[in-house]
């Protein structure tokens, strides 16, 4: 008969059986995230914490980059958090407007996919000012079409957003999921919780 194990034993083996769920956890299907910018306003504010779904688009090897069971691609208006090739340390998190094959066009702030002009509700505009194409592109961008396996992104703050009218396009490959939810937000500035936009879902 086999002796019982200490209680010692049982917590070890516990905590360590919990950290290995966490990171299972952690790596392959939710991740959580605090929005440090105002690039996605009103949307997201300054101070939100959100939960990505890092499963919804494939199981991809940590480390690696490699997807290896594929589910589906981020569709049109996705929210998005992906590493910034620029600064691979960093993370960003942009909405989906165009996918491989769409024709980008922005004129005079008016984003147009495939020649449609895009229903924005969501996009915020704060610079009556039109900056010239010639000058800069936030205003008048294009036309490009969207390379096979990469994707064109936009913040919803649309005049204060470094996002794919500046660097170009996100490979699908440094996307690591869905932003679905928001489970805390705190307003330093007025150094309390935001409670109206707790549990409040993306899209």
């Amino acid at each position: 008969m086999a002796p019982p194990k200490s209680r010692l034993r049982e917590n070890i083996e516990a905590l360590i059986l919990a950290i290995l769920l966490a990171l299972f956890i952690r790596t392959f299907i939710v991740q959580a995230f605090k929005i440090p910018s105002g690039s996605m306003k009103q949307t997201l504010q300054i101070g939100d914490h959100i939960l990505v779904n890092k499963f919804i688009y494939g199981v991809k090897l940590p480390y690696f980059n490699t997807t290896i069971i594929p589910y589906k691609k981020p569709q049109r208006e996705d929210i998005i958090v992906f590493k910034f090739r620029q600064e691979p340390e960093k993370d960003f998190i942009k909405r989906t407007i165009g996918v491989p094959g769409d024709v980008i066009e922005i004129r005079n702030k008016e984003v147009y996919v495939n020649k449609k002009r895009l229903e924005q509700n969501y996009a915020v505009y704060t610079d009556l000012h039109i900056i010239p194409k010639a000058m800069q592109p936030r205003d008048n961008f294009g036309p490009v079409t969207v390379p096979e396996n990469s994707l064109f992104v936009m913040g919803d703050n649309r005049d204060h957003s470094y996002d794919s009218r500046f660097w170009g396009f996100v490979d699908l490959k440094d996307v690591k999921g869905k932003a679905f939810i928001i489970y805390w937000s705190w307003d330093n500035a007025n150094f309390g919780v935001r409670w109206s936009r707790i549990g409040h879902l993306l899209k």
